[in-house]
């Protein structure tokens, strides 16, 4: 089975698994409205976070069972984020694909952090596991993250007009992907 090398490290960043203590720095982003805006879910209680991070303190193995790697993202010592990786096709099948996730802290939005976590995500996809294909899920008015997936080189697949019912209305969804043979020429750029 895969299994995602941890920690990770980028020029100004850590992913790793969550691990006790990280709670408090969760809940400061997990439970801003904003913030959760566009990902599942509600706002989080302190003890949804706590929850949370006990059962994700396991992270980096990728299994049938356990198809889903959600990381800390750490910068100077502190979470400020999380991200998600989601592989689909476990059962052997070539052509794995694979879905990447984001969430940030508000204060440390918009200096490129989210963009640095996914791109490792992306790289991790494609040379680690061996992943096909890349894409994310992003309502078009969240154009942060829209933004991000540009950055990545990823392409703009769809586009589904009020097609996903998400917290309590019909919004529209995009979906971007790139393709591992896309990949090298992107990461070189």
């Amino acid at each position: 089975m895969p299994r995602v090398r941890l920690p990770i490290t980028t020029d100004r960043l850590v992913l790793r698994s969550f691990r006790p203590g990280d709670e408090a720095d969760v809940f400061a982003y997990r439970s801003v409205p904003d913030v959760v805006r566009y990902i599942p879910g509600e706002p989080k209680t302190r003890e949804q976070v706590a929850d949370m991070v006990a059962e994700r303190a396991t992270a980096g193995r990728v299994e049938p069972s356990q198809p889903i790697c959600m990381l800390a993202v750490e910068l100077d010592g502190r979470v400020v984020g999380d991200v998600l990786l989601h592989l689909d096709g476990l059962d052997g099948h070539d052509g794995r694909q694979a879905e990447i996730g984001w969430v940030f802290a508000p204060d440390v939005q918009g200096h490129g952090y989210a963009t640095e976590a996914a791109r490792e995500l992306v790289r991790v996809a494609v040379e680690d596991l061996g992943v096909h294909r890349v894409w994310a899920q992003i309502d078009p008015v969240n154009t942060a993250s829209t933004r991000i997936c540009e950055r990545l080189g990823m392409r703009r697949e769809a586009l589904f007009e009020r097609a996903s019912w998400f917290k309590g209305e019909w919004t529209d969804l995009t979906v971007y992907a790139i393709r591992a043979d896309e990949w090298p020429r992107v990461r070189a750029d």
